[in-house]
């Protein structure tokens, strides 16, 4: 889903640039104004999930893989103006220290998952007041919006498609989105199970169900290499080159996994702070 340097041009990228900064910057102020001080662990928490759970593809046909992408699920938890806060906190982290997606192309990622995809998928969810139907609808949602920008970015930069490759890159995302759903509303539901009325309110996550977030990330992160799919996703299939191959180990990703997962964990964390604090200080002018 990520959008590597050298496809964008450079109206393409430096247009998503200032509509991504701005945007960002706004969301950040409302996010202040509306966030919770319960929710300042969850925050750290999920990235980390999110962050963990982006690392496993899975097969969806073609020579293809996909991901979790997870704006849905951090909007129906956190919000969607923190979800967005996160996100934008995890496409960083990828771009700039392990370079999945590129830093020219970040303000495309963060518009297209970060803005797009989490405001998509909230829409249906809160739509239907948070039934499974919405939270499904909301997963796929969020995975087909920030597909189909990334492919008009791509072919307003020029990136030639013929029709039958734009055709099955379509088709093979319309899968990951009902693959992005169906995960999706597992997750939640394994949530509820774990810990009764976290659908409905989130914020108050404690114990049984922040240890299974944190459990769940170390292991998706240490050990979900070793059983992911190693095809690229749909958006780098089309970046792939001949010739060209990793030859990072599945033990230095792991690694990596780990610490990709403590520093999104501390960024989204930090973030949790700075919007308490900024609450805090906003509420007495408020009154």
């Amino acid at each position: 889903m990520h959008i590597p340097d050298g496809f964008l041009s450079i109206p393409v990228w430096g247009t998503m640039d200032a509509i991504a900064i701005p945007s960002i910057g706004y969301i950040a102020r409302r996010a202040q104004r509306e966030f919770d001080h319960h929710r300042a662990p969850l925050m750290g928490v999920m990235g980390a999930f999110i962050f963990a759970a982006q690392m496993i593809n899975f097969p969806v046909g073609n020579g293809t893989s996909g991901h979790l992408v997870g704006g849905a699920l951090l909007s129906f938890t956190l919000g969607p103006a923190a979800a967005s806060i996160v996100m934008t906190a995890i496409l960083a982290t990828q771009a700039l220290v392990f370079q999945d997606g590129g830093i020219l192309a970040l303000g495309a990622n963060v518009f297209n998952m970060a803005i797009a995809g989490v405001l998509a998928g909230y829409l249906p969810y809160m739509l239907l007041r948070g039934r499974r139907a919405g939270v499904f609808l909301g997963g796929m949602a969020s995975v087909l919006v920030s597909a189909l920008l990334a492919l008009g970015e791509l072919l307003r930069s020029g990136v030639r498609m013929p029709p039958a490759v734009l055709a099955i890159s379509i088709g093979l995302f319309l899968v990951s989105a009902v693959i992005e759903g169906a995960i999706t509303l597992a997750v939640m539901q394994a949530l509820e199970r774990i810990q009764p009325g976290f659908v409905r309110r989130p914020q108050g996550m404690r114990g049984a169900g922040a240890l299974a977030l944190i459990m769940a990330s170390i292991a998706l992160a240490g050990a979900g290499v070793f059983i992911a799919s190693h095809q690229p996703d749909g958006i780098q299939r089309l970046a792939l080159e001949p010739g060209i191959a990793s030859h990072a180990t599945l033990l230095t990703k792991s690694l990596a996994g780990l610490f990709g997962l403590f520093v999104v964990y501390v960024l989204c964390l930090g973030a949790s702070r700075v919007l308490a604090a900024g609450r805090s200080l906003v509420a007495p002018r408020a009154n």
